[in-house]
């Protein structure tokens, strides 16, 4: 299958073609009814309610939606509307026709989709109950998994599996053998028989082995849906007199070498493989008070620059392949992003300032977890203050340039709160405590100047940038360390950035992007998988697949 012209990530409900959203007080119910002829790229049809990706943008759309259009919402209720079928999964013949790069950047965005969904129950008192009323296989059951609570129909057909290595000779990739294990505490050997077994598991036996968290016959089963929705909704904070904030559309300019937004410009050279991210500073006066956030709505700076910012990487990520490189760096008042930080933790207990948090989260974690090569440029003019210090902490590494003759331009980068926890990454560490390996005295030392303007010399000293070449130097020192970059193997770079970006705790969310970087992404090159014999590629075909026996 040939690689899209382009995949853009904005939508809006009037144009889903797959997904059902309504809502009823505190509970939405977001019902998955995929149109089988509308899947993103031609080759295959989403039979079955599988998904492909342009089925997950919709799935992330829908999912914003409720964040923040619809406070009210405590609880939201992922269901089906096709007759015995919940969803079959990763549609199979879209992986069979696609690029080992499109699967591999599909299976990451559908893991980024799935652990929203649990970011969100964790910090936004939002609750996802999966009502399994069909059939419920692979990517299918992987979407159930990452709800808190699953309740499955007890119909003597329905049932839930994960039957990847059996059928098509792949795992399960978006966080299915993971949660099995690390979230529903299903013993080893019943997931063994389960990850191995095509027909899954139903009723009362799904229930004994932890796979699901309910059943119900079907007379019952909209009423126990109901019923354990409203109690899950009981226990969040959300407001019900909230008044929700509409996602207007984007502005962006899509050029032949960039992307072009109010807050966000990405600049491509494509004779060096590069990419230059500028993300700018606040500007004119910011509303600080609840009352002008909300009036400001989508228009309110971080929440629009949040959502720029998460739309460039994932148009940089599927679009352009070859840039491998992407240099960070921020221009603007230093000082207005600070009083941003400040205005954001004042009110950090309001939904709406709690939403935009999590979106800045999410968004700073897709940085964490993109295979490209990152590198901060901080120079004259930059504003790495607060907030925006958490995107040159992100980058494998940063060069801050030395002015110490001219302390009026010299570039400054400051420390404060935000930087200590507010934006943790998918280890639960702040990215300084990852910097430093959680050694306290080297952690107390940035502690000690928090608040301070840095300049080259002493953000050095402290361990905050990886060099500060002075202005003779600088030019040189860049661009040596661009060109060595966009040199070396690509595939050996996307393995060494994984390890040292995620030196902290393990936990399920590195597991699963870990497990996928790892072993997905070596599964998916086997011809065992993906030869001309292989099960992914002879699935559907009435043949069988030839495997090569000799374990590896």
């Amino acid at each position: 299958m040939n690689q899209p012209s382009r995949v853009d990530y904005q939508t809006h409900p009037s144009r889903y073609h797959h997904w059902k959203l309504s809502f009823e007080g505190p509970v939405a119910r977001l019902a998955m009814d995929v149109d089988a002829d509308a899947g993103l790229r031609a080759g295959y049809k989403l039979k079955l309610n599988s998904y492909d990706l342009g089925v997950d943008i919709e799935l992330n759309d829908a999912l914003n939606r409720i964040r923040f259009e619809h406070p009210e919402v405590r609880t939201v209720v992922v269901t089906s509307l096709k007759d015995k079928v919940f969803c079959s999964g990763a549609n199979i013949f879209m992986l069979g026709l696609s690029s080992h790069a499109w699967k591999v950047n599909f299976c990451k965005f559908t893991n980024e989709t799935r652990n929203g969904l649990e970011d969100s129950s964790r910090h936004s008192g939002l609750k996802f109950l999966a009502a399994v009323n069909g059939s419920c296989a692979g990517g299918g059951y992987e979407l159930a998994l990452a709800c808190d609570e699953i309740i499955l129909v007890d119909d003597r057909s329905s049932a839930v599996s994960l039957p990847e290595v059996p059928l098509l000779g792949v795992l399960p990739g978006t966080g299915g053998l993971t949660r099995v294990t690390d979230k529903r505490h299903v013993r080893h050997d019943l997931a063994d028989i389960f990850c191995t077994t095509t027909e899954g598991v139903r009723g009362q036996k799904a229930k004994d082995w932890r796979l699901v968290d309910d059943i119900a016959r079907p007379a019952q089963f909209a009423a126990r849906v109901q019923e354990r929705a409203l109690q899950l909704a009981a226990g969040s904070d959300r407001p019900a007199d909230g008044q929700g904030v509409t996602l207007t559309p984007l502005v962006k300019a899509v050029e032949a070498d960039g992307l072009r937004y109010a807050h966000v410009n990405v600049a491509i050279d494509r004779a060096r493989r590069v990419a230059t991210f500028t993300v700018k500073a606040p500007t004119g006066t910011q509303p600080q008070t609840l009352a002008g956030i909300e009036a400001a709505g989508a228009a309110w700076y971080p929440l629009q620059m949040a959502r720029e910012l998460e739309d460039a990487i994932l148009e940089m990520r599927t679009n352009e392949l070859d840039i491998g490189l992407w240099l960070v760096k921020t221009e603007g008042d230093a000082a207005a992003v600070l009083a941003m930080d400040a205005t954001l933790q004042a009110h950090a207990g309001h939904w709406l300032v709690r939403e935009t948090i999590g979106l800045l989260r999410r968004t700073f974690s897709r940085l964490d977890v993109s295979s490209r090569s990152l590198f901060a440029l901080i120079e004259p003019g930059s504003c790495f203050a607060g907030s925006f210090l958490e995107l040159a902490l992100a980058c494998d590494r940063s060069y801050m340039l030395a002015l110490p003759d001219d302390a009026a331009k010299a570039p400054t980068v400051t420390v404060n709160d935000a930087n200590f926890g507010l934006y943790p990454m998918a280890t639960g560490q702040s990215r300084l405590v990852r910097r430093f390996y959680g050694e306290q005295p080297a952690l107390e030392a940035v502690r000690a100047r928090a608040g301070q303007a840095l300049d080259a010399e002493a953000a050095f000293a402290v361990g905050l940038v990886t060099s500060s070449p002075d202005d003779i130097d600088w030019a040189d020192e860049t661009r040596i360390a661009i060109e060595e970059r966009v040199a070396m193997n690509p595939d050996a770079l996307t393995g060494m950035e994984a390890n040292l970006r995620f030196n902290g705790p393990e936990n399920m969310f590195t597991r699963i992007f870990g497990r996928l970087t790892a072993w997905q992404n070596w599964i998916f090159q086997r011809p065992n998988a993906v030869g001309d014999k292989g099960a992914l590629k002879v699935y559907g075909k009435g043949d069988k697949a030839n495997f090569d026996w000799n374990r590896v």
